[in-house]
């Protein structure tokens, strides 16, 4: 009989460390096999809430924000990308088709679709949140523009007639803002943050093996 554990996995689209996590924690519930059900939702957290709409250069973003270099900026995506690969997935550079993410932009209009993509049945929410981190980290597209927010919507079959009406609106605003609250109350300042049976934390783009062994135990404790 297998044990159901619940995972709310707290993010941001425009969190690199956040897609490493993801990825991580697929391939480990993929060893832990049917020993483990997995009810996975995915909750918001915003790294820049005041952002613009038009968003900012990703260079000049984080060496204000984090007091590093240029070449550290470079040095950590380079790192970023390695750790990507490892995992199957592709962080584009700024080179290549798509051109890499130049830019930081505001996600709460991505937060209110997937949202709504979590009432619309089992793996919408997560087929979404997958199709958003492509867009933005391996296509280069801005998670700010309703446009490419909808056209992800409709790439995993949700309703993109919906998806735009509920983005020309304030739908799910007050919800988002709510859950966005309540782990900042829980004390949740950075993500990714992976909460399991809502006590059990792991922070940060950690290992298959580091999530896969916290799997397990959490299970074999009941």
């Amino acid at each position: 009989m297998p044990t159901t554990l619940k995972i709310d996995f707290v993010s941001d689209i425009s969190c690199p460390w956040c897609v490493i996590g993801l990825q991580a924690l697929d391939q480990a519930l993929a060893r832990v096999g049917s020993d483990i059900n997995a009810d996975l939702h995915f909750q918001p957290f915003e790294l820049n809430p005041g952002m613009a709409a038009e968003g900012q250069d990703i260079t000049e973003h984080i060496t204000q924000k984090y007091g590093i270099t240029p070449m550290q900026a470079d040095a950590n995506r380079e790192n970023i990308r390695a750790r990507g690969a490892e995992l199957g997935f592709k962080f584009s550079g700024p080179n290549e088709p798509g051109g890499g993410r130049h830019r930081i932009y505001n996600t709460f209009d991505a937060h209110r679709l997937l949202h709504w993509a979590e009432l619309q049945g089992a793996g919408k929410q997560k087929a979404l949140k997958e199709a958003l981190f492509k867009a933005y980290f391996t296509e280069g597209q801005s998670p700010a523009s309703h446009e490419v927010l909808v056209r992800a919507a409709a790439e995993v079959g949700l309703d993109a007639t919906l998806a735009r009406e509920i983005l020309a609106s304030d739908r799910y605003a007050d919800e988002v803002r709510e859950r966005e609250q309540f782990y900042l109350n829980q004390g949740v300042h950075s993500v990714p943050a992976v909460i399991i049976n809502e006590r059990h934390l792991i922070s940060g783009g950690q290992p298959v093996e580091v999530f896969e062994q916290a799997l397990r135990q959490i299970a074999a404790a009941g």
